[in-house]
């Protein structure tokens, strides 16, 4: 049963899929990979990613209806959601045109003369993707489309929470004429059953987006000679100096903050503010987070959706009431307002060792935590275990350059929250936030493997010198 999150009311029923479904898609997937002749042409598999773009464009409203019903992101999010979606399609497209092998020198020793060498794509193998919950399509489009466009035989398994949209673009892909056995969804809630299909030694390629305790336990158990790519989280920091504008960083940050109510990989949750306006900021922040609106995500006006179920509102408010038991300001929130709904949540200066500076908690909730030196903050911002991405504000370019060369991440974002991302740039958690690098174009190449061809001849040797004329 799919319910939705806000008001946990039936959504629709989907079936689950058995043991013997997973062997026939694995089966399936690796025969197809397995028949070279069977191989999908560039020209065929163009095609139908450009006929998924005109089918998805045409039934916009209801991928929306069908996102925000499911996975609860309000509205206009899931709004933005779903172009980005469409976009996503579009960039394996251009990835794919340009996606090409490369002229190895050769004949630059003698062992190497009479002969040319280069490389081709070749598809990787058979694609497992196991996806998260919090955009149900767009992340679904990032798995699923390189996979096709790299020629892979694709199996993906979404959240149990949020089936409908990836049931909706595989239906969308062999609409758009890709031929029966190259995408398949395998709907499960049984752990071990998702195991079993992610370690197969018929598996060329792992995607996984989710957590980090279950992505890094599936990745010590792959088959030897499956490539992988692990994209979890972190407690994205943000470092704000004391010439910054308070109202300014109070705008951009809002949205970093409590976008889909904070359940996003790289959502903005501790904020390092020099002591000159670090009072100052928290409660401008905390103001402008008391008046979101909190609701329906199918209302328009709504800004802030529930949690996906309600053990997760339940552990992100002991965490809240942990870091204000130890001496944490509450300025706004801490509470809970539905078994779902979570009040956005400002806490100023919490212990450094409390759980919501330590661990992503995936929920409402920031801290803002001042400081005097800016090594201190910078400790502080890479205390983790994790890195992603990270953020900077400051009107100083030197200075910025500065802090963004002494934070741990992947991607700093100067002037802007830590949540902001394209579909084409590089997307990578460092230590335990993942491995490997995300985004349409890098997927694609992870998708894929070089073969060089190397062609002896004679004919390669110099010509002679010609006549004189």
């Amino acid at each position: 049963m799919v319910v939705n999150p806000y008001d946990l009311s039936p959504v629709d029923t989907v079936a689950e899929h058995s043991a013997t479904d997973v062997e026939q898609a694995l089966d399936g997937a690796f025969t197809l990979f397995r028949d070279r002749s069977a191989w999908l042409p560039a020209y065929e598999r163009l095609a139908v990613l450009e006929k998924t773009v005109t089918l998805m464009e045409q039934r916009t409203d209801q991928l929306i209806e069908t996102a925000t019903r499911e996975g609860g992101k309000p509205r206009r999010d899931t709004r933005a959601e779903i172009l980005r979606a469409i976009d996503s399609v579009k960039a394996t497209i251009a990835a794919l045109r340009t996606d090409a092998g490369e002229v190895v020198p050769m004949n630059l020793t003698p062992a190497a003369r009479n002969r040319m060498a280069f490389t081709q794509r070749e598809p990787v193998g058979v694609v497992v993707a196991v996806s998260a919950f919090n955009h149900p399509l767009n992340l679904i489009v990032h798995q699923v489309a390189p996979a096709i466009a790299a020629g892979c035989p694709v199996i993906v398994k979404p959240a149990p929470e949020t089936p409908l949209s990836c049931l909706a673009f595989i239906d969308i892909l062999h609409e758009a004429g890709l031929p029966g056995g190259w995408a398949r969804a395998i709907v499960t809630s049984d752990n071990a059953l998702a195991e079993k299909l992610v370690t197969d030694s018929r598996v060329g390629f792992f995607s996984f987006i989710g957590s980090a305790g279950v992505g890094w336990m599936l990745r010590s158990k792959l088959a030897p000679g499956t490539r992988c790519a692990l994209e979890h989280g972190g407690a994205a920091p943000v470092i704000v100096t004391g010439d910054s504008d308070v109202y300014e960083v109070r705008e951009a940050l809002l949205k970093g903050c409590f976008y889909h109510a904070g359940q996003v990989c790289v959502s903005s949750q501790r904020i390092f503010a020099h002591t000159k306006i670090a009072t100052r900021f928290a409660t401008q922040l905390a103001m402008k987070a008391s008046g979101l609106v909190v609701g329906d995500p199918l209302l328009n006006e709504t800004d802030v959706g529930p949690l996906i179920r309600p053990a997760e509102l339940d552990r992100i408010h002991e965490w809240v009431v942990e870091a204000v038991d130890g001496g944490g300001q509450l300025l706004t929130g801490g509470e809970k307002l539905t078994d779902t709904l979570y009040a956005p949540t400002v806490i100023f200066n919490a212990p450094l060792d409390c759980r919501l500076m330590t661990e992503e908690v995936f929920g409402p909730v920031v801290c803002v935590d001042p400081w005097f030196k800016l090594e201190d903050a910078l400790d502080r911002a890479n205390s983790l275990p994790t890195a992603f991405q990270a953020a900077v504000f400051t009107r100083d370019i030197e200075r910025a350059m500065a802090i963004s060369n002494g934070l741990d991440a992947s991607a700093v974002m100067v002037n802007d929250h830590t949540a902001f991302r394209t579909d084409w740039m590089p997307f990578a958690g460092l230590r335990q936030s993942g491995l490997g690098t995300g985004g349409i174009p890098h997927t694609l190449r992870d998708m894929t493997v070089d073969k060089m061809i190397v062609l002896r001849t004679d004919t390669l040797e110099s010509p002679p010198d010609a006549d004189p004329v």
